[in-house]
């Protein structure tokens, strides 16, 4: 048993200071049996703890419906096994560039704009959360012979709001369930930020990726005495589907890293291994004026130009840094892991089985809803991640006007009377050619990640407005939901009616298989898909993520524990345009091709 303390000048265990060398490692981004080699690699790298958030709505996805709250607590032995401590950041918000931030979509569609406040029912919510989650944490404290030393309440508060009542309730949860360690909040190192986000009595730490005495300057006008932290120390970045790569200079990344510690400070690594945005989870950002802003969804590789890559693999950025780390280590730091195997030979899966959207849609979907004045959102039809066809008629006899819609998040592909017509998004969300009645008009919208910063965090998917014929909202509409969720059930494309891909339409359900000899020892693969368009990939029933042909990311990321020795499955769900009637899996490729530069964060 030990005691972790926020001493006046540093942490203290037992009374003696210690400085604190994390790293940012989600243990919902790392397939479950390779936590141990990726923690190994934290320590190889010459750090001595481990910092993880906790996605709520990953555990929690329908109210009082809780999914391996346990995980946590593995987690948190893998973290001990591997001699590191551990600082959990349970939220009940935590951004991570994560659907909703974390936050479930029934929480955000029941409560709205009173999330992240004072607000009775919000905080019972919260409270009910915590009361399932926390005794994974409360068990595997330090003073209790575990691995965690720090807890934080709410995450970056400070860039959101100022509610200090809604702040301390939060921390107060924190303790009343047991949290015995100390407590504490991360917000930019901005005089605005740390004042909506600090609270009396808890250790505020900063997040930044460079100039460190600049940054410590402000935190100290906040807190003259503790332990300075950067909690998030931006090492690299992460990208948005449609733009460019984003890697930030090893070399520059090391200097800056060098900064904060020589400042006396303890630091956490964000991301010292980054993984993935598995099963559809990847958020979005919104950027630009607030009333006209940009939609830019998050992509499915969380590498982050991390140093440990998206396939366990040390870069030049982990060498740097352990240069680095190792001056302030008690001892020589220990040996790399052997590096996981990727294939040995790439290898093609055939993609020979077709079925088409509304076969998979009979087969898996939700019941459809009954014809309603407005269409239902994502949120009231309890949707988190998914597709929903929406149907709806255009009275005749008329002539051709416009057709559109209104509040779409985030695109859809639109059919009338059976004919694809185009595809509309946030940004278009008018057909180019207009539409006469009558007509029956098909909307397969699909939500490409929920906001996970700023002010429009929570706001709903699906058609939020309504569809408009010329100036005229269109009535009657009927709505089913396919779910990410239901690809998960056991044999879950047993029903589906699947044909010979040959001849097959431009979207639908593809199943294949493929080989793989000696697949013992095989830590990664990767699969790129030519000439297909937007979609999700399955390999052996496991979700791989979104796959998206507006770049930057091409391939995805195949986890070594999903393959298996002799014969592998592959699914591919096309929402918009099948290419080559293959997948190529591979031993993986570099993640980040861009041009290193100085990541301005």
């Amino acid at each position: 048993m030990a005691d972790f303390t926020v001493g006046d000048d540093h942490f203290r265990l037992d009374g003696k200071p210690v400085r604190l060398l994390s790293g940012a490692l989600h243990y919902f981004r790392v397939h479950e049996a390779q936590w141990d080699h990726r923690l190994s690699m934290l320590r190889a790298m010459g750090l001595n703890c481990v910092e993880t958030y906790v996605p709520w709505n990953l555990h929690e996805p329908r109210p009082g419906r809780f999914r391996d709250v346990a995980a946590l607590g593995r987690f948190l032995d893998a973290a001990q096994r591997a001699g590191l401590w551990a600082i959990v950041r349970p939220g009940p918000y935590i951004c991570a560039e994560w659907e909703n931030g974390g936050l479930p979509a029934w929480v955000t569609g029941r409560f709205g704009r009173r999330v992240r406040t004072r607000d009775e029912e919000y905080l019972g919510a919260v409270e009910r959360w915590f009361t399932a989650l926390l005794p994974q944490v409360v068990q595997r404290q330090i003073g209790r012979g575990g691995p965690v030393i720090m807890v934080q309440a709410e995450n970056e508060y400070g860039s959101y709001g100022t509610d200090r009542v809604y702040l301390q309730r939060v921390a107060g949860m924190l303790r009343e369930r047991g949290v015995t360690v100390p407590l504490f909040t991360s917000d930019g190192p901005e005089d605005h930020m740390l004042t909506g986000g600090s609270v009396p009595g808890l250790l505020a730490t900063a997040n930044f990726g460079s100039g460190a005495r600049e940054a410590f300057e402000v935190l100290r006008r906040h807190q003259p005495k503790g332990p300075l932290m950067c909690m998030e120390f931006w090492c690299g970045w992460f990208e948005h589907w449609g733009a460019e790569p984003v890697v930030r200079d090893p070399a520059q990344a090391a200097d800056a890293l060098r900064e904060i510690l020589e400042c006396g400070a303890s630091v956490n690594i964000y991301m010292a291994h980054g993984g993935t945005n598995f099963a559809g989870w990847a958020g979005a950002n919104r950027s630009g004026p607030l009333q006209d802003q940009d939609f830019l969804p998050t992509v499915t590789s969380y590498d982050y130009d991390a140093p440990i890559d998206e396939y366990g693999r040390p870069t030049e950025k982990f060498w740097q840094f352990r240069k680095v780390l190792a001056e302030y280590a008690d001892g020589p730091l220990p040996k790399l892991p052997s590096e996981p195997a990727g294939l040995a030979a790439p290898v093609r899966a055939e993609l020979t089985d077709w079925a088409s959207l509304t076969a998979v849609l009979e087969a898996l979907g939700d019941e459809e809803s009954v014809p309603s004045g407005v269409p239902p959102t994502f949120e009231e039809l309890g949707v988190d991640r998914g597709v929903v066809r929406y149907r709806v008629g255009v009275p005749g006899p008329r002539r051709p006007y416009t057709l559109g819609v209104a509040g779409l998040r985030d695109r859809a592909v639109v059919y009338v009377d059976g004919v694809r017509e185009g595809v509309l998004s946030d940004e278009n969300g008018t057909l180019d050619e207009p539409v006469a009645g009558p007509a029956e008009v098909e909307l397969w919208v699909e939500s490409l990640g929920r906001v996970n910063y700023g002010p429009r965090l929570g706001e709903p998917k699906g058609i939020t407005g309504g569809v408009l014929h010329e100036r005229q909202f269109l009535h009657g509409v009927r709505a089913r939901a396919l779910r990410l969720e239901a690809f998960e059930e056991p044999d879950a494309v047993a029903e589906v009616a699947f044909g010979s891909a040959e001849g097959a339409g431009r979207t639908g359900l593809f199943r294949g298989t493929f080989e793989v000899a000696g697949v013992d020892g095989t830590g990664h693969a990767g699969i790129e898909l030519l000439g297909w368009t937007r979609g999700f990939v399955w390999v052996n029933g496991f979700c791989l993520g979104r796959y998206w042909s507006a770049g930057p990311q091409r391939t995805l990321y195949v986890p070594g524990p999903v393959l298996r020795e002799g014969v592998n499955e592959v699914w591919v769900l096309e929402l918009e345009g099948a290419g080559a009637p293959y997948a190529e899996l591979g031993p993986g490729v570099p993640v980040r091709t861009g041009t290193p530069g100085d990541v301005q964060v």
